[in-house]
């Protein structure tokens, strides 16, 4: 005879489908915190070179500041897999919410108290030491942050358009980036150079406290993952007398789907890296670029770039998600060499074609993959293995890759760039291709 739990389980079936307000809620809390995520990263990344190298490294070098202020936007990086580990493992075991909710007040705090930081001129070398720990702080929290996101929408969402509404989170990159400059941007019109290096530079960085309040009032009233609820009850049911192990070790022990995933994940972040960061300064030291009209296009380019994941993950709901992945990725094999023929032409408009159309093919990669990788894996251990993708693919491929890239430039020329590109994204191409195709599955029910 059934136990009383395991009848309870039996006789509660899939789980309900969530109401319509419930999964607005979820979708516009996980919208919030990737773009809070994104906007952490590209003020940061605009800010180190002007104003946080000269204000918290000392030394005698301009170079030497700057060098440092980047490192240390690098140290976020380093801290993100190890994010992605911890709250994986925890995601799986206590749920998605409680993971959704710490991560983003960890990582919109951190934030905001770097805008609140005394100046090494102020405190000394105690500064520095702050700002290294708050960048490691965000690093952690952004390595639980994104896949928290990404998986309760894929959890949430109707099946039939599941990688349309994963796509959202992931757009949320685009317009973090966005918002960052348009914000940077209207503070220099309302105080000089002078005022913006003593103070201003601080309010860049305080924004984060109203998308931190928005954010956390939407995620802290949003109901468990229907799909882990139903997971958590189907293991009750067990008599299970053993330690369950992490599920990080339980990702890894079938490492064919972690591998896929970092394939896909590999020509897609070394793409974005090339056509948003490394582009800047190839266009602007190899040729006659103002750097100002480079960071302007790159901007307008995340809106391109914007549709074109929301466009990724609809069409990947229709014509599933192998194709979805694999035609885009084939035309930015194709579109590597043109780009760089573009820019070498010294012309704003060929300059900003180059790079909104690699910008519009990255974003209809990266939208479709944001349910694929949620669909790799099964329930008992989806956050900690999308975790392992999503933040060890930036670790491997993402942070490098600007380096990377300059380094090839200037030891054996362009050609070496477009090689790192096409080789980067054939790979990518076939991880897609031998993957199983898994739009519209139940992600109940994958084992």
């Amino acid at each position: 005879m059934a136990s009383p739990v395991e009848q309870q389980a039996a006789q509660a079936g899939p789980p309900a489908p969530p109401s319509t307000s419930g999964f607005r809620r979820v979708l516009a809390g996980s919208m919030a915190g990737a773009v809070l995520e994104w906007y952490d990263f590209a003020i940061y990344g605009i800010l180190a070179a002007t104003v946080l190298g000269p204000l918290f490294f000392p030394g005698e070098g301009e170079i030497m500041k700057l060098l440092m202020a980047l490192a240390t936007q690098g140290i976020g990086f380093v801290a993100r897999p190890l994010g992605g580990i911890v709250f994986g493992h925890l995601g799986d075991k206590f749920g998605r919410k409680p993971m959704l909710v710490t991560t983003f007040l960890l990582l919109g705090l951190s934030t905001a108290a770097i805008g609140l930081l005394p100046t090494y001129g102020q405190i000394g070398i105690t500064a520095t030491v702050l700002l290294v720990l708050l960048r490691l702080t965000q690093g952690f929290a952004l390595g639980g942050e994104f896949g928290a996101a990404v998986l309760m929408v894929s959890e949430y969402g109707e099946r039939r358009r599941r990688g349309f509404w994963a796509s959202w989170p992931q757009a949320g990159a685009p317009m973090g980036t966005v918002l960052a400059t348009s914000v940077v941007s209207v503070i220099t019109l309302f105080v000089s150079d002078a005022a913006f290096d003593a103070w201003g530079w601080r309010l860049a960085f305080l924004v984060a406290l109203p998308l931190l309040v928005i954010g956390f009032w939407l995620r802290r009233s949003v109901e468990e993952s229907p799909v882990f609820q139903a997971a958590q009850a189907r293991q009750e049911t067990k008599a299970v007398t053993t330690r369950k192990r992490s599920s990080i070790l339980d990702a890894l022990s079938n490492p064919r789907q972690v591998l896929h995933g970092l394939g896909v994940r590999l020509g897609e972040n070394i793409a974005f890296y090339i056509y948003t960061v490394f582009v800047i300064a190839y266009a602007t030291t190899s040729f006659g670029y103002d750097r100002g009209d480079v960071v302007l296009a790159v901007t307008f380019a995340s809106l391109f770039q914007f549709v074109g994941m929301l466009g990724g993950g609809r069409i990947s709901d229709s014509v599933g998600r192998k194709p979805a992945m694999i035609v885009p990725s084939v035309i930015l094999v194709a579109w590597a060499p043109l780009f760089f023929w573009l820019v070498q032409f010294e012309s704003l408009p060929l300059l900003w074609l180059g790079v909104c159309v690699g910008a519009f093919f990255h974003g209809v990669l990266a939208g479709t993959e944001a349910a694929w990788i949620t669909e790799l894996f099964p329930t008992r251990h989806r956050f900690a293995g999308s975790s392992l993708v999503f933040q060890g693919s930036s670790i491997i491929a993402g942070a490098p890759a600007p380096f990377i890239a300059v380094w090839l430039i200037d030891r054996f020329g362009v050609a070496s760039v477009i090689a790192y590109l096409v080789v980067t994204m054939a790979i990518t191409v076939v991880a897609a291709a031998t993957s199983r195709e898994s739009r519209n599955s139940d992600l109940d029910a994958i084992e």
